[in-house]
């Protein structure tokens, strides 16, 4: 009796007609640009945890514990065209439980105050920058999702930038066409309710002979393992009535031979929304 009805459900499962992707891809991409209209009216606590770890997932080092009030800017539409990207602010106010102090120096993991709105690379306008497959249905608690697949067009040598803040032993590192991930997307919606994206494969880069120098780095280092991943949550408002997909979680995992490993979590939580005539609307 459990076989044939696990039989059944594999058989009703695989026999859902696969839906025309380019025409999900615009359903997706036109809900957040909704998504991005309404988030003007939002702001929310953003918690950020980043541990410097070992390669055994084991502290290396102190934390850093970090509180924004964050929102969302958008572009708008660029010359009645498409619809423009948009922007997360952020606005520091605490470290490490405290209020921030003029003293206080950025740490390497801290997000930047100005960062792009993870789904914008879903928008219309930056379609032609990755290719998109067909990943099939979901199952188990996921089994009302659409699953997608991408990865980035961009192609070329990572690079290991020093931090545009001037922030000392800090850099960042591009890997063009080194990641794959995978979006979920709610099949009656479109909405998204989840982003991963991982490292497709070990990286090797060379570090300038400049950059050995001046801070004491060997000639190359790797990265062994990057692991993102974006969940989104309901959220109830009242006065009016609407219930918004916002973000829940982001983890950040990044693997490196020759320098520090780390590890991130920001957390998003105490949704307000302002409406028109200056009403401040909890979650």
């Amino acid at each position: 009796m459990l076989i044939s009805v696990a039989l059944i459900s594999v058989i009703s499962l695989s026999a859902q007609p696969e839906p025309d992707l380019d025409a999900l891809l615009a359903r997706i991409a036109e809900r957040i640009e909704q998504y991005y209209q309404r988030a003007q009216n939002l702001i929310c606590v953003e918690k950020v945890t980043a541990q410097p770890v070992g390669h055994d997932m084991i502290p290396a080092g102190l934390g850093r514990v970090l509180e924004y009030e964050l929102h969302v800017e958008s572009d708008g539409p660029a010359d009645g065209a498409e619809s423009g990207d948009a922007r997360v602010v952020r606005d520091l106010r605490k470290v490490n439980g405290r209020v921030p102090k003029p003293k206080d120096k950025a740490g390497c993991y801290d997000p930047n105050p100005l960062s792009p709105e993870p789904l914008a690379f879903l928008l219309a306008a930056h379609r032609s920058e990755y290719a998109f497959f067909w990943a099939g249905f979901g199952r188990g608690k996921d089994r009302n999702a659409l699953l997608i697949d991408f990865r980035p067009l961009e192609v070329g040598a990572p690079v290991l930038t020093e931090d545009s803040e001037g922030r000392p032993d800090c850099f960042s590192l591009s890997l063009p066409g080194a990641t794959r991930g995978r979006v979920w997307v709610d099949a009656s919606t479109a909405d998204v309710i989840r982003v991963e994206e991982h490292l497709a494969h070990p990286v090797d880069f060379s570090v300038s002979f400049d950059q050995q120098r001046r801070h004491g780095l060997p000639p190359s280092l790797s990265i062994d393992r990057y692991d993102w991943a974006i969940r989104y949550k309901p959220v109830a408002f009242s006065d009016p009535i609407e219930t918004l997909l916002l973000p829940e979680s982001i983890e950040t995992l990044a693997m490196l031979r020759g320098a520090q490993s780390h590890r991130k979590r920001q957390v998003f939580s105490n949704y307000q929304r302002f409406m028109t005539n200056a009403r401040v609307v909890k979650e």
